[in-house]
């Protein structure tokens, strides 16, 4: 079955809004990665000011590919998908455009967690 990533990013208050324009601005960037299958931007409600940003994969191997392909342009300055630059794999900040400055970090603080799907529901019909 699939595999979950979730980044953890930790947001100060001031920074929620520039980190969701970011990944608004990339919206569609991880969509066409082999074995790429859903992708969430979790804006926290109350009690936290932590982001959840929920990948899911066919396999580690399609994850891993994506992380050394399209996630490592973006850490070196490329164009940037939806989970480029900001902390890590789940993040939203690609790298500068041409002889642009490198903007700086929305999250103040990011960690990568990692889950096998071993159940999985769906609504009848879908």
């Amino acid at each position: 079955m699939s595999v979950v990533k979730i980044n953890v990013l930790t947001v100060p208050a001031e920074q929620r809004e520039t980190l969701e324009k970011r990944f608004a601005s990339r919206a569609h960037a991880v969509e066409n990665s082999d074995g790429f299958e859903w992708f969430e931007l979790l804006r926290p409600v109350e009690g936290t000011d932590q982001y959840l940003v929920y990948t899911r994969w066919r396999d580690e191997e399609s994850f891993q590919a994506w992380m050394e392909g399209p996630m490592k342009a973006a850490h070196q300055g490329g164009a940037s998908g939806p989970q480029g630059g900001e902390g890590g794999p789940q993040g939203g900040e690609g790298g500068p455009q041409g002889g642009e400055e490198r903007p700086k970090p929305a999250a103040s603080g990011s960690t990568l967690w990692s889950f096998d799907v071993v159940q999985q529901a769906a609504p009848k019909g879908a």
